[in-house]
């Protein structure tokens, strides 16, 4: 199973780069809907098959694989925009910083005291590297819909590391976490759809210079 989880974790660092480098929404939504689906998998890579495990793996599957993407689809068929074109930092540059701070994680792992079971594994640095990029596209991007989805990263990032204690974490704490999102999300829609109704932009730059 070590490296399976190898294989899907190198999976979720790729999508990490796809998501800075690409200006589509369509196809932002789509690779961290597979992202959340490949993460959905590793309880069951790694603690095997149980009650637990699976009920965890299932409940992010279905919010971040399924659930959360079709409402982001809704959303952005709502409020008619395709691309991200105006990104307060480029595109280039944005996946070069993504590069170093996947390294840093990677640098960063190696010099942690790890138990001998995770000598090796990518869960930590794969971690670390996702909640760099969540934090990236949250700093970086001007449309709302994609902070959303750096929200939505950077919360991949946090379960991949709650991934090698959820043996030790009871289950209401890691539904709690899903249930944040899950209300997280609904609360981004709202605020979405009233600021489309209400505004010609979904440009955070341009709404934060209203003034009273």
């Amino acid at each position: 199973m070590h490296g399976i989880n190898n294989l899907l974790l190198l999976m979720v660092i790729l999508l990490n780069f796809f998501t800075l480098g690409s200006s589509r929404l369509g196809a932002c939504i789509r690779a961290v809907a597979l992202q959340g689906a490949v993460i959905s998998i590793l309880p069951i890579t790694l603690h095997g098959i149980n009650g637990h495990s699976v009920i965890l793996a299932t409940g992010a599957f279905v919010l971040k694989g399924i659930f959360i993407p079709w409402l982001l689809f809704r959303a952005i068929r709502e409020v008619r925009i395709r691309r991200e074109v105006e990104p307060l930092i480029g595109f280039i540059p944005t996946l070069i910083i993504g590069a170093l701070t996947t390294s840093a994680a990677f640098i960063f792992a190696d010099n942690l005291p790890l138990i001998e079971a995770h000598h090796g594994s990518l869960f930590i640095p794969t971690a670390l590297a996702t909640l760099f990029t969540g934090f990236l596209l949250l700093i970086t991007r001007r449309k709302a819909i994609t902070q959303v989805l750096g929200y939505l990263m950077f919360e991949n990032g946090i379960f991949v590391l709650a991934v090698l204690l959820s043996e030790a974490m009871p289950l209401m704490v890691e539904a709690g976490v899903l249930l944040d999102l899950l209300v997280a999300i609904f609360i981004m829609g709202i605020v979405i759809n009233q600021i489309n109704h209400e505004f010609s932009t979904l440009n955070t730059e341009r709404l934060s210079a209203l003034k009273e």
